[in-house]
């Protein structure tokens, strides 16, 4: 191989990232069309949405904890993958021919739980068969390649409505066709993954593991602590789009500004993990935050459809800079209980998302949507001055 040039990433960590585009590819096809479908057509409420979202997301971080667990089990990873994005695959277009918003409501939160269940093992999967010096890169190559996915889904959803070739109901059942290639895809990458994994166990990497892996410790306190209170303090996207219809953003248009920012998600996911393999994921993590604190005060400024387009569109990056490094922060610490880890990441990362979602809908309710962005921005800049006593204490931890 030329001097310089990086080593490439494995075949397995590669078939995870068309799995997690196709996979998102249908999903996204249906989530933007469900508040529509849920209060047009089934004539559900603002109250059904709300109880959609938070439902869903519980039941999800719930299972991630104890998916985290048993995927510690090596020979339990696979069959947890597969059977997670089948789940998936089979409720999704079901929600074709609901009837009734609880409907909805109980099929989203069986969806959910597939994920609960796939996600740990998958991640853990991936950390193992990627040496250590290349796991920004390849968790950049999953999140970036599953954001291209939320890219392609409401385009092709916005056109077939926009274009009258379907109705609400034909869009969401369509979404079975990309779900099909998920489910071999998933299954080729998790049996390729077997083998490799097996001469990982025989043959470990030659880098010495950090003390805290010797006991259970998936990620030290602080450094959990700090993750987590990022995930509190973000404004959750269903609120930025309401800021942005609020400052002139048509409703018609939102499909399209969400596939916008998630291009730019997806870019910078490749840029963000392979910042963190340079720079290390605490470092390039600080940098997101910091970005996030910086462009959140400007969306509570913003004043027009244009700066709404422009604040959502930087607030992009975000998710480039903070969700690979935190996986490969996860993976570094986590040693030889790497499910147990991402469990436990994924699960609390998703609680407190949930809850700071709700406390910063209130504060948008009750104050305004500037209010809300600038004490979201306010507490991420208290993190970017906390994380270096963080980093400290948890590399003594």
């Amino acid at each position: 191989m030329p001097r310089g040039a990086a080593s490439p990433l494995p075949r397995q960590v590669k078939l995870f990232g068309w799995v997690s585009l196709l996979n998102d590819f249908a999903s996204e096809m249906i989530y933007p069309l469900l508040p529509a479908f849920v209060t047009g057509v089934l004539g559900g409420g603002a109250g059904a949405l709300g109880a959609l979202d938070g439902a869903a997301e519980f039941a999800a971080a719930v299972v991630k904890l104890a998916a985290g667990r048993l995927a510690d089990r090596a020979t339990l990873r696979g069959p947890m993958i597969v059977l997670g994005y089948f789940i998936a695959v089979v409720v999704r277009p079901v929600i074709a021919v609901t009837g009734a918003a609880w409907q909805v409501i109980g099929l989203r939160v069986v969806d959910r739980l597939g994920k609960g269940l796939r996600t740990p093992p998958r991640d853990a999967l991936i950390a193992d068969l990627t040496p250590a010096e290349m796991r920004g890169r390849a968790f950049g190559l999953q999140r970036g390649m599953d954001h291209a996915g939320a890219v392609l889904g409401p385009i092709l959803a916005w056109w077939l409505l926009a274009s009258g070739s379907a109705g609400l109901r034909t869009v969401i059942g369509a979404s079975a066709v990309p779900g099909v290639v998920v489910l071999v895809l998933a299954y080729w990458a998790v049996e390729g993954g077997r083998g490799r994994q097996r001469a990982v166990e025989v043959l470990p990497d030659a880098t010495p593991l950090p003390p805290s892996t010797v006991i259970y410790r998936p990620l030290p306190p602080p450094a959990l602590l700090a993750i987590s209170a990022f995930y509190l303090l973000r404004m959750p996207d269903t609120l930025i789009i309401l800021r942005s219809q609020q400052l002139g953003v048509p409703v018609a248009v939102v499909p399209l500004l969400w596939a916008a920012v998630h291009v730019v998600r997806s870019a910078s996911s490749f840029a963000g993990g392979a910042a963190s393999d340079r720079l290390g994921p605490g470092q390039t993590m600080w940098l997101g935050w910091l970005v996030y604190a910086i462009l959140a005060a400007g969306m509570a400024r913003a004043g027009s459809a244009a700066a709404a387009w422009g604040w959502f569109l930087g607030l992009g990056l975000v998710a480039g800079l903070t969700e690979s490094p935190e996986r490969a922060l996860v993976a570094r610490f986590a040693g030889t209980h790497q499910g147990s880890g991402f469990g436990l990441y994924h699960g609390v990362t998703g609680f407190m998302a949930l809850v700071g979602g709700v406390a910063l809908g209130a504060v948008f309710q009750r104050y305004g949507a500037a209010t809300a962005l600038f004490a979201s921005a306010g507490g991420g800049v208290a993190l970017v001055f906390v994380w270096p006593l963080v980093a400290r204490a948890a590399r003594h931890a």
